[in-house]
């Protein structure tokens, strides 16, 4: 199956797309550009991949950026590209989470579109003045949290948005890792464990976030309060590495969320676990195109990514039924689902019904206010804490 399946034709070109971050010995640049490119909808064409210029060079060289195009300072180059006629359209910010803030407002300022890695930024303050940009440029923005784009996790939001489920009444999200459960030295341990670049959050902030915004996508659930303990287990380690927090509902459900990067034997365990009063569904990351459905009184049913009936799940695939979907996919269907966004504002139609499922600013503040909750919470001894 074709990596998009809008009704319109295909768009005549690529959009022109510049990165931020993401330079040599930095893991999710290379991720977004392969994203990117999986359904053949961008080029990057600039770039502000390193503070440092030789590796800004360097990293550009490897991705056939122009030197002339080459830059060091984002800032810079919003303001080089903006004067372009072929300047770039949209921007994806990769860089560690205290960068978000500044790169975003430098872009949108010059009129460029956004796509930004999570989490949003440092604080819900900032969080909040990104909004209030968004609003008066009218620019379109997107937060990568790519577990929304898997076909089951869409599928299972569909099941119980329509009813399958009855009313929910527990949710259980879980994401251990244990790649932290010593001390670690190298790039990508270095900036989550540093408050000045990841903010107030480690793997709160890190995956934490992940699963909180998992269970939203999902349930379409608000949380009320909140009673979080967050530990820092390796010794010397200054921000969590272990998160346990009770949730509660506005709609009177109750709901448990665990994180952890101590967690030894497990590689990447994010799940989640909603239960209604007409059934329950199950699904792991690890085993990104099963879920497990079990309708009250009724057969327990494993469904599949190509399993029949399964209307949301099939919508963006690229391989045949039985090939494993995952990580890398779900990161490009959003980049596609933005490109659909893009293309539809620049050819004036009206955007697929998929295309409006990636993650914005407003699940980007919504997070930076669960980020702080749970702080908060955490910080007077696990007190029950509003929203």
């Amino acid at each position: 199956m074709a990596g998009t399946t809008s009704d319109y034709p295909a768009p005549p070109r690529r959009i022109r797309l510049g990165m931020v971050g993401g330079g040599q010995g930095a893991f999710i640049g290379a991720v977004h550009r392969l994203a990117a490119r999986m359904d053949n909808r961008y080029d990057l064409v600039a770039g502000a991949l390193s503070s440092k210029p030789d590796i800004a060079r360097a990293s550009a060289a490897e991705c056939y950026i122009a030197p002339d195009r080459a830059y060091v300072d984002f800032r810079e180059m919003a303001m080089r590209e903006a004067e372009r006629e072929d300047g770039i359209e949209a921007c994806a910010i990769v860089t560690p989470n205290n960068l978000h803030f500044p790169a975003a407002m430098a872009m949108l300022d010059a009129g460029i579109h956004v796509i930004c890695d999570k989490p949003l930024c440092m604080s819900v303050a900032e969080g909040e003045e990104l909004a209030a940009k968004i609003k008066e440029t009218g620019l379109l923005f997107a937060l990568t949290h790519n577990y929304t784009a898997y076909p089951m996790v869409r599928e299972a939001r569909d099941m119980v948005r329509g009813g399958k489920l009855g009313n929910i009444r527990l949710v259980q999200v879980e994401y251990p890792q244990g790649w932290l459960a010593t001390p670690v030295e190298n790039k990508q341990a270095n900036w989550r464990a540093d408050p000045a670049k990841a903010g107030p959050g480690g793997a709160l902030g890190d995956i934490g976030t992940h699963a909180h915004n998992l269970a939203d996508f999902v349930t379409g659930l608000e949380i009320s309060e909140l009673c979080a303990d967050l530990s820092s287990m390796v010794e010397g380690r200054l921000l969590d590495d272990n998160v346990q927090i009770l949730l509660r509902y506005k709609n009177g459900a109750r709901g448990m969320l665990w994180a952890s990067q101590v967690a030894v034997g497990h590689e990447n365990g994010l799940k989640l676990r909603v239960y209604g009063d007409k059934g329950s569904i199950e699904w792991a990351q690890e085993h990104p195109n099963h879920m497990h459905f079990r309708p009250l009184n009724a057969q327990p049913r494993l469904m599949t990514r190509g399993g029949p009936g399964n209307s949301a799940a099939g919508g963006r695939v690229r391989v045949p039924s039985g090939h494993a979907e995952g990580y890398l996919e779900g990161f490009a269907t959003l980049y596609t689902d933005f490109a659909d966004q893009l293309s539809a504002r620049i050819e004036g139609h009206i955007p697929n019904v998929e295309a409006g499922l990636v993650p914005g600013i407003a699940e980007g503040v919504n997070g930076m206010r669960f980020i702080e909750a749970v702080v908060s919470s955490s910080e007077r001894g696990a007190s029950w804490t509003s929203l």
